[in-house]
């Protein structure tokens, strides 16, 4: 079975949870400077969602 999540959603679950608990490390701030640019839809959202799709497809294929 295949599941699908939207970038925004996991990007958004991520980064509500990152706030909530208050951490500051650079992991969490990672992914709210991701979520941020998904959610923007920037110049910048291109590159930035080609490398982060080329990332999931290469840890498909590991499995």
């Amino acid at each position: 079975m295949i599941l699908n999540i939207s970038a925004v959603l996991l990007f958004g679950a991520a980064s509500a949870l990152a706030v909530k608990t208050r951490s500051a490390g650079g992991g969490s701030a990672l992914v709210l400077f991701l979520f941020g640019f998904f959610v923007a839809g920037t110049g910048a959202y291109g590159p930035i969602h080609d490398v982060v799709s080329a990332c999931a497809a290469a840890l498909a294929d590991l499995a």
